[in-house]
């Protein structure tokens, strides 16, 4: 893969198919992964080529700079890294593959709402029972660090290796750390989140290794690939607005003066027609504002893509490189 920018992605699973998906709705889609296909490629962009990785190992490869670029889960980032700060950077969270890890206990303690409620628990469990309370989880980093920050230290953790949830139920555990986005499988089970529970909302994102070599040819690569996001996220929070302008000049040009103060629109016009961008939550107010001051065949529509001359996640990233 020398002299490309690599990035990783999963190989499988509900997550690789929701990243595929995403890339290909900013307009630069992803061939291969199929059946033992553990290369694939960015056609948009040439010099990209695509890794097919477990998700657990997409963090170790960004840490040692054997990709340069990887999409997967932020917990999982934070967990398998040592200092994840130190080895990459987290460019952009993609709004896909949301969910929490979170501490929960047995619904049957009714009196543990919170870690501090947790930690006279774990305390009163080691002097009945002789030893400490275990808590399975496939999270030992992010458990302990979060224990810790919390003051809670009589317990041990259980490596899970299969359904965290059923542990409590099994007899292998007292209380877990586990990942879930609804929660549902929590309650079937009959466990309930700590009130200040939640060690980290966690969603899928785009990161960056420090450690990675790169060349020009990486940095172009980079560049094009935000570029495609930044100009597709764009798009989608912003409208495009059309209109033509009355004859009274001089209370068009009010009007334009007002639209700029109030929503922070940029207004062009040429001769009589007139154009604009504004956030899409304001087109409303806009469209209304443009009729108040005499507009007519006003239309909005949206972009595929709204490119800007910089991008700041990429200026960020390279600054960071020194």
């Amino acid at each position: 893969m020398g002299g490309k920018l690599v990035l990783a992605i999963q190989s499988k699973g509900r997550l690789a198919e929701q990243t595929h998906d995403y890339l290909k709705s900013c307009g630069i889609p992803i061939s291969g992964g199929s059946g033992r296909e553990y290369v694939g490629h960015m056609p948009a962009v040439p010099d990209v080529e695509i890794a097919f990785l477990q998700s657990g190992e997409i963090p170790t490869y960004l840490e040692s700079g054997a990709v340069h670029l990887g999409i997967t889960g932020e917990d999982l980032m934070r967990e398998k890294t040592l200092d994840l700060e130190t080895c990459m950077m987290l460019l952009k969270p993609l709004g896909f593959g949301k969910a929490d890890l979170v501490v929960a206990v047995p619904r049957s303690w009714i009196d543990v709402h919170s870690m501090a409620d947790l930690d006279e628990v774990s305390t009163a469990f080691h002097r009945r029972h002789g030893r400490r309370l275990r808590v399975a989880t496939k999270y030992l980093t992010l458990t302990r660090d979060f224990f810790a920050q919390h003051g809670v230290a009589d317990y041990r953790i259980v490596e899970s290796l299969g359904a965290t949830e059923g542990a409590p139920n099994s007899g292998a555990a007292e209380a877990i750390v586990d990942i879930t986005s609804t929660g549902t499988t929590l309650v079937a089970n009959n466990l309930k989140i700590l009130n200040d529970g939640v060690i980290l909302r966690s969603q899928a994102c785009l990161a960056a290794s420090r450690n990675a070599v790169w060349d020009d040819a990486a940095k172009t690569a980079l560049r094009r690939i935000l570029d495609m996001i930044e100009g597709s996220a764009r798009a989608d929070a912003e409208r495009l607005v059309h209109f033509v302008t009355p004859s009274d000049e001089a209370a068009m040009a009010g009007a334009m003066a007002a639209l700029q103060s109030k929503f922070g629109c940029q207004v062009a016009l040429s001769g009589r027609q007139g154009s604009l961008q504004c956030g899409s939550d304001m087109l409303y107010p806009v469209v209304s504002a443009l009729h108040a001051a005499g507009c007519s065949q006003v239309s909005a529509a949206q972009a595929d893509y709204i490119f800007a001359p910089e991008n700041a996640l990429y200026e960020r990233f390279i600054a960071a490189l020194g």
